[in-house]
């Protein structure tokens, strides 16, 4: 496969930990950004792995198990709403990004981040462009990273059903800002983003 940036997968196969890192979240008005780190097994693989947008909810939900399953090594990264807007979303992200691979394992021999941006680390790195849809390292990583956030926003459906997380997702979409102006902010939203802080102004 040839990505962007000269890019090229496969890599070389003296380098036999590899580590996928993707993020999902960076959107949302309310939650967690959530990051992931996967290093496959290339004596077990997963077959099917792609950008986890491209994939319906079931079959994240089966390829999530089967990495799980499969995969050397898996972890999770998070930056909480608070650090958001402390930090900023961007920044966030690379905290979130480095907390995930620092909880590894192993130490991955390489990381290969999808975007354009990598955190500060000390890691053998590099950034790919589309990289959940070249790379099967970061396409188990991109759907990790959605299973996991999904079943944070099912949870807070739960907890509060009005406003309609487990359909949106904490996206800003029409019925989710309409929810907001209706039963007011929770815990959990993101303040210095452009619809919560237009409300907290408001109010």
């Amino acid at each position: 496969m040839e990505g962007e940036q000269g890019f090229s997968y496969p890599l070389d196969p003296s380098v036999h930990l590899v580590c996928g890192v993707d993020e999902v979240g960076r959107g949302p008005l309310v939650g967690n950004v959530v990051t992931a780190a996967v290093i496959l097994d290339s004596r077990s693989p997963v077959e099917g792995l792609r950008d986890s947008k491209k994939l319906t909810e079931h079959r994240r939900e089966v390829l999530y198990h089967e990495i799980m399953e499969k995969a050397l090594c898996v972890s999770v990264g998070r930056a909480s709403p608070a650090e958001i807007d402390s930090l900023n979303i961007l920044q966030a992200t690379m905290l979130a990004m480095k907390r995930a691979v620092d909880a590894l394992g192993l130490r991955p021999e390489l990381v290969l981040v999808d975007g354009n941006r990598l955190p500060k680390w000390d890691y053998s790195s590099m950034a790919v462009v589309k990289g959940d849809a070249l790379v099967p390292e970061i396409s188990a990583a991109s759907i990790i990273a959605k299973v996991t956030r999904d079943h944070e926003m099912l949870e807070l459906d739960r907890l509060h059903p009005e406003y309609g997380f487990a359909k949106h997702k904490g996206y800003p979409t029409k019925d989710h800002l309409a929810a907001i102006q209706k039963y007011g902010l929770i815990a959990g939203y993101r303040r210095s983003f452009g619809p919560v802080k237009k409300l907290l102004l408001e109010n």
